[in-house]
């Protein structure tokens, strides 16, 4: 069986060249500041899809079935980006103590959740989504073969940072 780890960093490492690359601004002292672009209205839209081809490429490079989109468990993501940034802070906690478990069902997904992958970043998603890959615990969430849900959803401060969650349920 060809190692895994290897399939998928060189699939991640193939689409990141397709990103338009830019030098980031540079602060009044000289120094990189974070680059914050805003996401507009109809890339906010093709996010979801494009993150959710992205993860069945990869599985399908294992031969592990394809994920579908779930809109309960990705409003569960978007409530838990929301609250993460109104906290300052990435952790899987909801300012309310909620888990990943309670804010599926608040959103109405009554099956099992597999996992949750946060991020807090300039990032765009599909560097996200690389960062995700490359650690074993992330990536296990997104690889899970009981997985058959994705949830994943982003909020955009205005200052460009932006928070990312992702969840997978079966």
């Amino acid at each position: 069986m060809p190692n895994i780890k290897v399939i998928a960093t060189l699939s991640l490492m193939a689409l990141a060249a397709c990103q338009p690359r830019s030098l980031p601004p540079v602060a009044p002292g000289g120094g990189a500041m974070p680059a914050g672009n805003q996401i507009g209205a109809a890339e906010e839209q093709q996010i979801p899809i494009r993150v959710l081809q992205q993860i069945n490429t990869l599985r399908a490079n294992i031969a592990v079935p394809p994920l579908v989109l779930n809109p309960q468990l990705s409003a569960a993501a978007l409530a838990h980006s929301r609250d993460m940034s109104a906290q300052n802070r990435a952790w899987h906690w909801g300012s309310d103590g909620s888990s990943p478990l309670d804010r599926a069902r608040r959103a109405g997904y009554f099956g099992t959740i597999i996992g949750e992958n946060i991020s807090e970043s300039y990032e765009n998603d599909i560097q996200t989504l690389t960062a995700w890959m490359g650690t074993r615990d992330t990536r296990d969430v997104i690889m899970d073969p009981a997985a058959t849900n994705l949830g994943f959803a982003f909020y955009q401060e205005p200052s460009g940072k932006l928070w990312w969650t992702l969840l997978t349920g079966s």
